[in-house]
Order: structure tokens, then sequence, then C-alpha cells
């Protein structure tokens, strides 16, 4: 069943060269799909699209069934910089998105804990974000994305910013969180090896066109010694061949 369906989108920021150009793409129900391409190839702009928060100049986006007109309200956001506030509690914190629509219950207080204690932070309630390291402040970052149960998760380079085994530790906790609640997802990323090890699918794109498109035949749940594999490692190096052929 598809979930979201991009036909034939462009985009082009005012006096600029297009950004988007002719894209067209599909991702099914509780699929998790990751963007891969170099900086600056539109992936963000795309991501934008694809949940309403741009609306594109040429083309139709469709998520639920429903033609976007505006930011899609059943989603979460996740970005490279977590973006907490300084002055707010953890559990505040994730309670935010809530907060700015309507009063917070004291079941949202209870669903923010259950999620806390999903990305390993049920004892930091309490605590600021200053006195969190890096991987902590990302966990309360995704725990925010998910506080409103989203059908749907638009994560833009999350992880970037982490060590490799902060990184690798999210990664299992975002697979284990969206398999859970079947949640369909759209993640961007620079990184083959995480958008191999993460996804369903994976897009290449290239100065604003998908380029290539490949289904990831890596059973699930994933393992750690699936990074070290015949099947990871040649796929990874299928889609290094396919980025560097976009630019040539």
């Amino acid at each position: 069943m598809r979930f979201l369906t991009i036909k034939n989108a462009d985009f082009t920021y005012q006096g600029k060269q297009a950004v988007i150009s002719d894209v067209n793409l599909d991702i099914t129900k509780g699929e998790f799909h990751c963007l891969l391409g170099k900086s600056g190839c539109g992936k963000t702009t795309l991501l934008k699209l694809a949940s309403g928060l741009l609306q594109p100049d040429k083309g139709i986006i469709q998520l639920d069934g429903k033609e976007l007109d505006g930011p899609y309200q059943e989603c979460g956001f996740m970005f490279q910089s977590p973006t907490l506030l300084e002055w707010k509690t953890v559990i505040d914190n994730i309670l935010l998105p809530i907060f700015l629509k309507r009063k917070v219950t004291e079941e949202d207080r209870k669903h923010a804990a259950g999620l806390l204690d999903m990305v390993g932070l049920s004892e930091h309630h309490n605590r600021y974000p200053a006195q969190l390291s890096g991987g902590q402040q990302s966990r309360v970052s995704l725990a925010r994305a998910l506080i409103q149960h989203p059908s749907m998760l638009f994560l833009d380079e999350p992880f970037a910013a982490l060590d490799a085994i902060t990184r690798e530790e999210l990664q299992e906790d975002l697979l284990k969180i969206c398999q859970l609640h079947q949640t369909t997802v759209l993640f961007i990323t620079h990184d083959i090896a995480e958008a191999v090890y993460l996804s369903d699918r994976i897009s290449v794109m290239d100065r604003g066109r998908i380029i290539y498109e490949q289904n990831v035949l890596l059973k699930k749940p994933r393992l750690l010694n699936m990074r070290y594999g015949s099947y990871f490692n040649n796929l990874c190096l299928a889609l290094r061949q396919k980025m560097s052929e976009g630019h040539l």
C-alpha cells in the first residue's frame, strides 16, 4: 500500500537553478526509505516537499491518500541538531509538540516517560539538555519526534554529528521503535553504510534527481554482524559506484 507518493515534482528557490527536477517516488506504509546522496544534491528540499513544508512548483505529492497543501499533521521530525530548549527539562522537551497545540495530560506524561524508557533515558526525566551528552540529546529528540504517535517520520541526517558507536546504538533504537509501531520513515543521509543498514529501500539522489533505486534484502531484525557480511559490503560498493556515476 502506497503511503507517500511524489509525482513529477519540480522545485526552484527564487532566483536560483532548479533544486528538484521531475522526481518520482513511492514509499509504502511501514517502509524505511533512505534518500542517499552528497551534500547539496537536493535531499533536504525533497524531504520538505514530502512533508508539506514546501509546495512543489510542479507535480503532485500525496500522503496517506491525500494531496498535500500544507504541513502533514501526523508526522514527526528529527534533524541533525537536536534543537532542544535549554531551559526546559528532558520530559518537557519531549512534550513540547503537544504543549504547542493543547494542554498536556497525565496520559501524555505517561507516554513521554515510556518513550524515555524505550530510548534508554528513564532516569533523566528532570535533567536539562546541558547535562546530557550529544547522544543522549539525540535520544531525547527522537522521543520528541514520536510523542504524537506519528504515522510518518522525517529524519534529516539526525546522527551525522555523533561518534561511530553512539551512531550505531541510535540506529538500533530507531529501527526497533519504528518496527514496533510500523512507522513509515523517510531518512536522509550521505552515509552509504548507514543507508544500507537502516533501509528497506534506498533512492540515490544527484543534482535534484533520483538516479537509482535499490531494495535492501537484509533480514530483520538487523544484527551487528550484518555490517561485515559480503552482501552488505557489496551493496555499499554498488551504491558508491552509482553515486560516482551521477557526477560524471
